[in-house]
């Protein structure tokens, strides 16, 4: 069997279940091959082969980032495809793999933050991710917090709570002032209580 046959669509199966097994399977077999197989059927001519490699590829980049991280480039390419699923499956990936190849994901940002300003939730939620985990990294952080602050600037106030917790990891001495300023600037926009309080609670925290 190959790995093709092994994917959901190849059982036909709706669930993603043998996705992530399959994903599970590769990671603990620190299988490159498998790995190099999928990123070659991210185009293949159906579709949910396709959306099932994706799928694995960025279940193995959890689990084991290593393995995915030298497809950085064929990652940052499936950004411009017309298939939402393979954008948004492309960036949860790039996410996975950030830490284990900053050099890689940060010579792509430019597009990475277009493509996140341009994109679906998950798609924005997994741009936003990458540049707070680029802003842990010393020779980026000074660029990758400014485009940060942009994000928490002007994304939606139903992500802004989430945003700003997955932040604080990386908020310091020098950078502490204008992430908390950025915050009480959105404070009024946001109608919903519950997310308010969240927002309130963070710059609690660092205050």
């Amino acid at each position: 069997m190959t790995i093709i046959d092994k994917l959901a669509t190849s059982l036909n199966r709706k669930d993603e279940k043998p996705n992530q097994e399959l994903a599970k399977y590769i990671a603990d077999q620190d299988d490159k091959g498998a790995v190099k197989e999928l990123v070659e059927n991210l185009k293949n001519s159906d579709k949910n082969i396709q959306s099932d490699c994706i799928k694995v590829l960025y279940e193995i980049g959890d689990l084991k980032p290593s393995l995915v991280a030298e497809y950085s480039k064929e990652l940052v390419d499936l950004l411009d495809h017309k298939n939402n699923r393979l954008v948004w499956g492309a960036m949860t990936a790039l996410d996975a793999i950030t830490l284990e190849n900053p050099e890689a994901i940060y010579s792509a940002l430019s597009k990475i933050v277009d493509i996140a300003d341009k994109g679906s939730v998950i798609t924005k939620d997994h741009g936003v991710n990458i540049l707070i985990k680029l802003s842990s990294v010393k020779q980026y952080a000074d660029h990758t917090f400014t485009l940060l602050i942009e994000q928490l600037k002007n994304c939606p106030t139903n992500q802004l709570p989430m945003y700003a917790e997955n932040a604080l990891a990386i908020i310091n001495d020098n950078n502490k002032a204008l992430f908390i300023k950025t915050l009480f600037s959105r404070l009024d926009d946001i109608e919903k209580d519950t997310k308010r309080k969240r927002v309130e609670k963070v710059i609690k925290k660092l205050s």
